[in-house]
C-alpha cells in the first residue's frame, strides 16, 4: 500500500524525537550534558529509510521538505566550509548547491545495512568533492605555469587527509559498538575475550591516548587485563585484521 512507511514514520515520529533528546540530554560518564548541536539526526535517518521505501510521490516530498531537505543542505554547507575545495568550479553557494543535487543522487541508495545514515552521506558528499576537485586540478595543471600550481598542492593533500582521518573517525565509533556485541562469538579463550574487552575500552577512550606510543598501550591493556604479552599481542592483531578488513568495506560502500 502506498504511504504505508512515511505514514508509520509520522505516527511514531514523536517517540523518535523524545528518545533522540533523551539521549542528548543524559549525562555523560563525566557528568557533563550532551549539547544537541546535531542537524542529521537519527530522526532524518528514519525519515530517508520511509522516503527510500514508500512509493507514494505526494508523501515523500512531505517528508523530504520536512524533515530530509534542511540536513543534506547543511551537511553539504558545512562540508563546502571546512575544506573548501580551491578547484571546484564557482562560488561557495554554487558549490553546495552542486553537493546537494550529488547526494540527492544517492539518496536511494542509503539503507539500514550501511551504518548511519550522516556517516554514510558525508563520505559520499567529500569523496565526491575530493574527486571534482582534483580532476579540476589536475585540468588547471595542463593549462596553467606548474610553478604556480605547485603552490596550491599541499592544500589539496591536506584536504584528502582530513577527509580520511573523519571517515576514519566515524567508522572507529560503529566498529566499536558492533565489535563490542561480538568478542565473545569471535573468541573462544576466556584470557582473549577479557583482552578484547580491554581494547575495545582504549578505543573508546582514544582521544585521552592518542600521543600513546605502541609500547605504552600495551602496558596499559597489561594493567588492565593483567595478562601476557604475548597473548595480548594474538588478540591485538585479530582485532586489527577485522578492523582493516571491515573499514575497506564501508569505504567501498560509501563510494557506491
Amino acid at each position: 500500500m502506498k504511504g504505508k512507511y512515511i505514514d508509520e514514520f509520522y505516527k511514531n515520529v514523536e517517540k523518535y524525537e523524545s528518545d533522540f533528546h533523551e539521549y542528548m540530554n543524559s549525562k555523560s560518564k563525566r557528568g557533563r550534558k550532551r549539547k544537541n548541536k546535531m542537524y542529521f539526526t537519527p530522526v532524518t535517518e528514519k525519515a530517508i529509510i520511509a522516503y527510500n521505501k514508500d512509493k507514494d510521490q505526494n508523501k515523500r516530498n512531505k517528508v523530504y521538505s520536512e524533515y530530509i531537505h534542511y540536513p543534506v543542505w547543511k551537511l553539504a554547507q558545512n562540508i563546502i566550509n571546512r575544506f573548501k575545495f580551491p578547484y571546484m568550479n564557482g562560488t561557495t553557494e554554487d558549490k553546495q548547491y552542486e553537493v546537494i543535487g550529488f547526494l540527492l543522487q544517492k539518496l536511494g541508495k542509503f539503507t539500514e545495512s550501511k551504518g548511519r545514515a550522516f556517516s554514510y552521506f558525508s563520505i559520499v558528499a567529500k569523496n565526491y568533492c575530493i574527486q571534482t576537485n582534483n580532476k579540476a586540478y589536475k585540468l588547471l595543471k595542463s593549462k596553467d605555469n606548474l610553478l604556480a600550481v605547485d603552490r596550491q598542492r599541499d592544500i589539496i593533500n591536506e584536504e584528502i587527509q582530513s577527509s580520511r582521518k573523519e571517515s576514519l573517525k566515524d567508522f572507529t565509533d560503529l566498529f566499536v559498538e558492533s565489535y563490542d556485541k561480538q568478542i565473545e562469538n569471535r573468541f573462544s579463550k576466556t584470557v582473549d575475550i577479557k583482552i578484547a574487552y580491554a581494547v575495545m575500552e582504549l578505543f573508546r577512550r582514544r582521544d585521552n591516548i592518542e600521543k600513546y606510543n605502541k609500547k605504552a598501550l600495551y602496558v596499559l591493556i597489561r594493567e588492565m587485563t593483567d595478562e601476557k604479552t604475548q597473548d595480548i599481542s594474538r588478540v591485538v592483531n585479530t582485532i586489527k585484521r577485522d578492523f582493516k578488513e571491515k573499514f575497506e568495506q564501508y569505504e567501498q560502500i560509501a563510494q557506491k
